[in-house]
């Protein structure tokens, strides 16, 4: 079975964000950064070249297949943030709180497991910081471990 592509590395938090271009995105990254160590009480890890995670968790697919992923975290990619809150998917009231917080927060597109915002001007911070807090939440209820 394949090993998981994204694992944590040993690059400092700190120097991949001080190389994030262009500089309003590393601005946006430092703010990121703190919102998701307030909302999470979790020092960031680099997973992969990209991904700056709080905490872990061990999945078990119904398949076999297994590994070790971020409980939360964010990707602040050129074009667009990627805000990775796998607990929107943990139970259906969780998802429904989070969709409903989301139509709050700004504009933002969803994806299969991702949140994906331009820049952070454009949503409302403190409903960013309860999204992750209650996907925080539900993937601790969900993987207690880690």
């Amino acid at each position: 079975m394949a090993e998981a592509k994204t694992r944590p590395t040993e690059v400092d938090v700190a120097d991949f964000i001080a190389n994030v271009e262009p500089a309003a995105k590393r601005e946006d990254a430092k703010v990121l950064d703190a919102l998701f160590r307030k909302a999470t009480g979790e020092e960031p890890h680099m997973w992969g070249p990209t991904i700056i995670g709080y905490g872990t968790y061990h999945y078990k697919y119904d398949s076999g297949r297994e590994g070790d992923a971020a409980r939360s975290g964010f990707s602040p990619r050129k074009a667009k943030h990627s805000l990775y809150l796998m607990g929107r998917y943990c139970d259906e009231e969780t998802g429904k709180k989070v969709d409903a917080l989301l139509e709050k927060m700004g504009k933002h597109k969803t994806g299969a497991s991702c949140v994906y915002v331009n820049k952070l001007a454009d949503i409302d911070l403190d409903v960013l910081e309860e999204i992750v807090g209650v996907c925080w939440d539900a993937m601790k209820r969900k993987y207690p471990e880690g």
